[in-house]
């Protein structure tokens, strides 16, 4: 006997006999899984039990996306750009940072390089690390 776990109640043995947590292999277990996560997240009043189930799901979640669909690592201008299309900003938005849309296009286009201020100032406004404005 292994000493140290705790013995699952008869809820959560429920939950893992309907829905048993396996390693995820293709996009339709994965869908399935995400619909279990979301099933469990509907309820009105979410147990412990429910939160160490999710847990598991989740984490089998996250392992077949990082194999399979890792998200792109975005930095220095292409992370801008993705902020700008992401929050719908403008360049007139950021000319408090760049002085002028001037400079921006040009930042934009890879003719110039963004300075120290402007590294920090849109690390600012995103609430981000400014190293994810450097190349």
């Amino acid at each position: 006997m292994t000493s140290g776990l705790k013995t699952p109640s008869s809820y959560y043995m429920e939950l893992i006999a309907n829905f048993p947590p396996r390693p995820i292999t293709t996009d339709v277990e994965l869908q399935a899984t995400q619909n279990r996560i979301n099933h469990i997240l509907d309820k009105n009043n979410i147990t412990q039990d429910d939160r160490d189930y999710l847990n598991v799901l989740g984490t089998l979640v996250y392992d077949y996306e990082q194999k399979h669909s890792p998200l792109p690592v975005l930095k220095g201008i292409k992370l801008l750009l993705a902020f700008m299309a992401e929050d719908n900003i403008q360049k007139k938005d950021l000319v408090d940072i760049f002085k002028n849309e001037s400079i921006l296009d040009d930042i934009l286009n890879g003719n110039r390089e963004l300075t120290a201020s402007q590294i920090q100032s849109l690390a600012e406004l995103f609430h981000i690390s400014a190293t994810a404005f450097l190349n």
